[in-house]
């Protein structure tokens, strides 16, 4: 072993040096040289920094560095995240998207572009004026269709969903509050209702004062008469013995 290199090392390294750092790693761990200033330390990792990639060999497990405008990947030559400025697309990064893809800001990905998908038509709407469908002639009616797929940026956008068109009807009253036969009818509910409770009030007031009638007559006839006092001064008159 040549003096400068050591077994006793920590972080993972197999044998070192104390210029260049680890010069093998311990199994499973992948080699990586990282530069600082002029210099080059190597390390071990467990999983390759941002913008390498690991590859295994039977005798060591390297970290080798992705291209310049790859953010990370998978292999040298399949991207999975792209620098600021470029698009991801199958494991390319593009300044600009093939014909028929659009650029996705939000994801930095080439997608498919998307156009508008909407229902069919709805049946028209009772013909309406004002929100009634009575008191008028010419009125409008509408028909609608709901959006099934938003489009994407560079998509055809979505038609008009609401259409409205005149129509004619033949004029009929609107119906008053308190003029059709239900409302009758329930009006003549309500007023027998009312009487019916005036009746049920009424007759028991005059139950009540039928009883407070025939109380008091009962009071008076247990009531003994007063006797009415002698005359005592006609008790006390002088017989006239003369004749």
């Amino acid at each position: 072993v040549h003096p400068n290199v050591s077994q006793g090392c920590q972080g993972g390294c197999a044998t070192c040096s104390d210029y260049n750092g680890c010069l093998s790693c311990k199994p499973r761990l992948f080699f990586v040289l990282e530069r600082i200033g002029m210099k080059q330390i190597g390390v071990c990792l467990s999983s390759c920094p941002s913008g390498y990639y690991g590859t295994r060999y039977p005798d060591i497990n390297k970290c080798a560095k992705c291209k310049a405008d790859c953010d990370t990947c998978f292999t040298r030559n399949f991207c999975t995240k792209c620098k600021s400025g470029f698009y991801l697309y199958s494991g390319k990064c593009l300044e600009k998207c093939p014909e028929g893809l659009e650029a996705n800001n939000h994801t930095m990905e080439c997608t498919s572009i998307v156009h508008c998908e909407t229902s069919e038509w709805s049946p028209w709407s009772p013909c309406m004026k004002k929100g009634k469908t009575c008191g008028f002639k010419r009125g409008n009616e509408v028909r609608v269709k709901e959006i099934i797929q938003h489009p994407s940026a560079r998509g055809n956008p979505c038609p008009a969903t609401t259409e409205s068109r005149k129509c004619i009807v033949q004029r009929k009253r609107c119906q008053k509050e308190g003029k059709g036969k239900k409302n009758r009818e329930e009006k003549r509910k309500k007023s027998n209702k009312d009487e019916s409770k005036e009746t049920r009030q009424e007759n028991k007031g005059r139950a009540a004062r039928r009883q407070n009638r025939e109380q008091r007559e009962n009071n008076n006839k247990t009531q003994p008469k007063k006797r009415k006092a002698p005359n005592k001064e006609q008790d006390l008159a002088p017989v006239d013995t003369a004749h």
